[in-house]
């Protein structure tokens, strides 16, 4: 959440619980403090610099001395109000499941809707870009920049300067989300030439700005406050580590705004450039960076002092965040809020902490899930993980000792013993009868083979298993060849507990660090994490999530191609496609219907209620005609992987756990790459990888999925493949031969690279059904 998990933005799913005392709309109004001396500590953060930071000391000390007056300045019973209908529809700035109460704006107490404070008149400046530009352009040529200089010391000394320059209408208010009423190309020329200028006119802007945050503070934000706040992020100044100290104050100013005006920020927020989004993004996660791993400790305050810095710009990044999820496609990558400073840290520090003090004002990292990255997050599940394993593990020892029992090595795995004729059966049984077991570290056995499972035997298991599942004949999942993905079969049946089984062996993947090659779409993963932990009622409904016609491209694109034909259709629906609000399935050779609401073969479907009919049809093909086989799906999954580590994840993450990532480095797997009977400078190596880094990228895949069983990376990429080249001892006529369980390739010392190359294509390419017994 924005503010530390205690509150969250209103959302128009989420109604309003209201607040009943005054005391509790106070807090609402407010963040929780963030320079308190207990938050010094929070999230492993604490060390720093000895010394102070001088070069803006004065600023410091007079910030000091106006921060009680500031921080207090928001009244309950000055409240602003602006366009709720908008603020109601922006999502929550950073979901987190702990959180308990929500305060919708529109429920608050109608005393306390207090009317839009009067806007104080703005000076008239009358500068346009190309004036702008005609002045740095002159000032370049004569080396007299005193009316630029003029320009940047006048514009940013004070919140009133800066909107009368780069408002676009000084006589309009700009009091809608829609429009921030920022004149965006002004704002960039501007600030692509400020760091061009000489030191004195950008020294003039970073004392304007001091002026305008030192400014008294006697009521609410108005619109024009905001808007310089907007502008104020988007200077390039900030990425210089010695504006640091100002950069910082403005940051938590920002983050002290209230809630309606941190919706403004958001959707103000996704209007900006992708280029100047981008920059602002990097400029927060540097900032972050360097107060963490300071590379010149003494530029900055010590930590005991300035504490309050990562709390503040980490809830700006979340701002962003939320923005960013606003709008599809979004303005950059999910992956580009990624900090990979904080796999340095000590993540289970951050985790526990989160834990504990969930609802608290205690900061931690894990509250902004967005800023970890993949790699990170996968170290948490890992080691939560393995403290569920050794936690359960001993539980069974001390369960043993107590009864007088002699303790067994077994009984601290999950040990699966399976026949390969019944594969299936025997795997669902052993699952259900040690269903208290599938925490434990796996072990599999197959019966009458003398094999030890040192993460050989896990992997074919679970190779075979999900090959012989998924097959088409089998009936459980259907694949879609438009889409190369499988999805549920919505067929009926008496006994879902092969998709629970299905479930179970994705959580267990996920537990025991395994890749699967499953194919499912991104939405699949969606309904997993809905909800992301188990409800303790079993009445609610599980693995159901706003759908929409792009999760049906995803799957099905035909008949989704279909469907947004009908939304665009300029004809009479009604007369030209005699469509009702039935659906029709096949079902064992019996066509069935079903009503996508009440009476619904009665209603014909018209140009009015199409968009209401693709939506019904949509959300019944993927939620509601498969939602036992989904149910069970994700009980199964949640049976192995329940932990509050799925909070951190979004529903892409969890699919790169379980399947590994798409994107392929082979220049990364070749320097990772183990040798047993070859050298890496040996001739037949040297072919073999002149040869593959000159592969497209579908037989690249197709080399990885011989070697290995599937054509995806694990999270730690190339490097936790630990794929071997052996060297194989057969004639040259032979084909290169895989050890999947074992990420290995036999090799033969092939003569020249026309021959490798050859051999090594014919292999990858008709690999399947070979020795698969």
């Amino acid at each position: 959440e924005l503010s530390q998990g205690s509150t969250a933005p209103p959302s128009a799913e989420e109604g309003g619980e209201e607040e009943e005392e005054g005391e509790k709309e106070k807090e609402r109004e407010k963040l929780p403090p963030i320079s308190s001396a207990s938050t010094a500590a929070a999230g492993g953060l604490e060390g720093g610099a000895k010394n102070q930071f001088s070069t803006f000391s004065n600023f410091i000390t007079t910030i000091n001395q106006k921060k009680e007056g500031i921080g207090n300045r928001n009244s309950p019973t000055q409240l602003v109000i602006p366009n709720i209908k908008t603020v109601r529809d922006l999502a929550p700035i950073c979901l987190d499941v702990r959180q308990k109460q929500r305060t919708s704006i529109d429920t608050l107490p109608q005393e306390l809707k207090a009317p839009f404070p009067p806007e104080p008149s703005l000076p008239i400046r009358t500068k346009t870009v190309k004036d702008f530009q005609d002045d740095v352009e002159k000032s370049k040529a004569s080396g007299d920049w005193k009316a630029v200089h003029y320009f940047y010391s006048t514009t940013f000394d004070s919140f009133l300067e800066i909107n009368a320059a780069f408002k676009k209408d000084i006589n309009s208010p700009f009091n809608t989300v829609e429009d921030s009423g920022i004149n965006a190309e002004f704002v960039d020329v501007v600030y692509d030439a400020l760091l061009n200028t000489p030191q004195d006119v950008q020294k003039s802007v970073l004392k304007g700005i001091i002026n305008g945050l030192l400014q008294e503070w006697t009521g609410p934000r108005t619109k024009d406050d905001l808007r310089a706040y907007c502008i104020l992020l988007q200077n390039p100044q900030f990425s210089n580590t010695s504006t640091y100290v100002i950069y910082a104050h403005l940051l938590r100013q920002i983050a002290a705004l209230t809630e309606a005006d941190h919706h403004f920020l958001v959707h103000w927020s996704k209007k900006i450039s992708q280029r100047r989004f981008k920059q602002v993004v990097d400029r927060l996660l540097q900032f972050i960076s360097l107060r963490l791993f300071p590379a010149k400790p003494e530029e900055f305050p010590p930590m005991v002092k300035c504490s309050w810095w990562i709390p503040s710009a980490t809830k700006v990044l979340a701002l962003f965040n939320a923005a960013n999820s606003l709008i599809s496609p979004p303005i950059i990558s999910y992956t580009d809020f990624y900090n990979s400073t904080l796999d340095h840290i000590d993540l289970m520090e951050e985790y526990h902490n989160w834990q504990c003090y969930g609802n608290s004002h205690r900061f931690s990292f894990c509250q902004y899930p967005f800023i970890i990255s993949i790699a990170a997050k996968k170290v948490i599940i890992q080691r939560d993980s393995e403290q569920q394993m050794i936690s359960i593990a001993r539980q069974s020892l001390v369960d043993k000792v107590s009864r007088r029992q002699k303790p067994d090595m077994n009984m601290l795995f999950l040990n699966v013993k399976v026949r390969r004729t019944h594969l299936v059966s025997d795997s669902l049984d052993e699952l259900a009868r040690k269903r208290a077991d599938l925490k434990k570290k796996l072990k599999v056995t197959f019966v009458g083979e003398a094999g030890l499972d040192m993460g050989g035997l896990t992997k074919e298991w679970f190779l075979l298993l999900i090959r012989q599942i998924f097959h088409p004949d089998y009936g459980m999942f259907t694949y879609h060849k438009d889409s190369h993905c499988h999805w549920f079969s919505s067929f009926k049946c008496d006994n879902y507990s092969e998709f629970r089984l299905v479930g179970a062996l994705m959580g267990l993947a996920v537990y025991n660090s395994i890749t699967l090659d499953i194919r499912f779409p991104p939405c699949c993963y969606k309904k997993l994490l809905s909800p992301p932990i188990v409800p303790c009622d079993h009445n609610t409904l599980v693995g159901i999530c706003d759908v929409t016609l792009d999760d049906l491209f995803q799957i099905m694109p035909e008949l989704a191609h279909g469907l947004n034909e009908l939304l665009s259709y300029e004809g009479n629906v009604e007369e030209d496609f005699y469509s009702t609000f039935q659906v029709f399935q096949e079902e064992f050779g019996v066509i069935k219907s079903y009503n996508l609401k009440p009476n619904g073969d009665k209603i014909p479907v018209t140009n009015q209620n199409r968009k209401e009919y693709v939506q019904l049809y949509v959300d019944f093909l993927l939620n509601k005609s498969i939602y036992k086989q989904f149910a069970a799906f994700y009980y199964g999954f949640h049976s192995v992987c329940a932990s509050y580590a799925l909070l951190l994840l979004r529903p892409e993450e969890v699919e790169i756990l379980v399947c590994g990532s798409p994107e392929l480095d082979m220049s990364a797997l070749q320097r990772s790459t183990q040798y047993e009977g070859y050298q890496k400078t040996d001739l037949t190596i040297r072919y073999f990888w002149d040869v593959v880094l000159g592969f497209s990228l579908d037989l690249q895949k197709k080399l990885l999925h011989f070697a290995t069983g599937s054509d995806r990376v694990p999270v730690g990429g190339m490097a936790d493949l630990n794929f071997k080249i052996s060297k194989s001892e057969t004639s040259t006529n032979w084909l290169p031969v895989a050890h999947t369980c074992f990420n290995q390739l036999c090799l033969p010392p092939y003569k020249n690279k026309k021959e490798l190359k050859q051999k090594l294509i014919i292999g990858i390419s008709n690999a399947e059904g070979f020795g698969l017994e």
